[in-house]
């Protein structure tokens, strides 16, 4: 089990740590998953996602290359921008999600923790004709994410670049706290917020400069449990659960990601087919109607019949209702539809409503 260089920082802070994607990681702190979650809507968290992948992308072909093997347009991107694309097999199933950021000589590619080592060899195997130099920088680089509508303003205490400058989706460099890093104002909660990617040597000494800096805004560590349910919330995806090799972009509602316009690319007939045809099933939100959580896995039924399954459910701290992700046969994806949650051997009432759960807020 590998740990991140914060692991013994979250221990003195309380945290309970537990197995994530091959990483010993905080799922919560002694102030509790719900505190953390209504911080981050309300104030701001710092989560350690260092457990996540970074590659660097250059060369005279890195264009190219990044082109043909992810489904989004990169012509698109301008020198700072980040944007959100997909990895996808030829038969148009999803390797991983990822996220682009172009640098001004090259690119960063941020991936998931456990898709590290399969995405740098479906990368690296297609390499093969381009002048690229593709490096996995990930022990290097320290990843962490602050994120909620102070976020910003506790940041900028501890730098002299202007913060408000920087819209959603893109990035800069800057020494924030002495420390000089890539900044892109991105996350996976819903919240105005950044992800910061500084030198792995940094990041206990940054830690503690960024908990300090922001204690008078009630900035709070946040564990994995917080960050399920604040990007359940939004439905962002999480791979092993909306997305995976056995889905398409498609059925996951992802095809806004997929530029089909643009030269051929790894999938592209596969998704083109996806995006023509009936897919074999569709991501719908659903809201209990009897009193129950809908786990991952839980079946989803009409009139007895299974017609799909959970990827995620749970109370919602925001809504205060019981609401799920799941997929179900394109027939019964019609919002107020009413289906079945399956739990240990009871049928209990649902219905398809309107994703997302809570409208993301970012900066424009």
């Amino acid at each position: 089990m590998q740990r991140t260089l914060l692991y013994e920082s979250h221990v003195e802070l309380g945290g309970r740590m537990v197995p994530f994607a091959g990483w010993e990681l905080p799922v919560q702190y002694p102030s509790g998953p719900l505190a953390e979650h209504n911080t981050v809507r309300t104030a701001a968290g710092v989560f350690d996602i260092d457990h996540m992948g970074q590659f660097s992308l250059t060369g005279p072909d890195a264009d190219a290359f990044l082109q043909y093997v992810q489904v989004y347009d990169i012509a698109q991107i301008q020198v700072w921008d980040a944007h959100y694309s997909l990895l996808c097999y030829e038969d148009g199933t999803i390797i991983d999600d990822i996220f682009l950021y172009r640098l001004p000589v090259g690119w960063m590619i941020a991936v998931n923790a456990g898709n590290r080592a399969k995405d740098l060899a479906w990368l690296r195997s297609h390499s093969h004709g381009f002048r690229i130099e593709l490096t996995d920088i990930s022990d290097e680089t320290y990843m962490l994410a602050v994120q909620g509508p102070k976020s910003a303003g506790i940041l900028q205490r501890m730098t002299d670049a202007d913060l408000e400058a920087v819209p959603a989706r893109t990035g800069l460099r800057a020494t924030v706290g002495g420390v000089e890093m890539l900044l892109g104002r991105t996350g996976y909660t819903g919240e105005d917020g950044f992800e910061l990617y500084l030198p792995a040597e940094s990041a206990v000494a940054f830690w503690n400069d960024l908990l300090a800096a922001g204690k008078r805004d009630g900035l709070l560590p946040c564990g994995l449990a917080a960050r399920d349910s604040l990007r359940f919330e939004a439905c962002m995806p999480l791979y092993g659960h909306e997305i995976d090799a056995e889905t398409n972009p498609y059925e996951a509602r992802q095809g806004w990601a997929v530029s089909l316009e643009k030269p051929d690319f790894l999938g592209r007939n596969a998704l083109l087919k996806a995006k023509l045809e009936d897919n074999r099933k569709i991501l719908v939100g659903f809201e209990m109607i009897d009193r129950a959580v809908a786990r991952d896995h839980y079946e989803i039924a009409v009139d007895g019949q299974v017609i799909g399954h959970v990827t995620t459910g749970m109370k919602s701290p925001t809504l205060d209702k019981f609401v799920g992700l799941g997929y179900v046969s394109p027939a019964y994806q019609k919002l107020g539809t009413e289906i079945d949650i399956l739990i240990r051997g009871a049928a209990k009432k649902a219905k398809v409503v309107r994703r997302p759960f809570y409208k993301p807020r970012y900066k424009e």
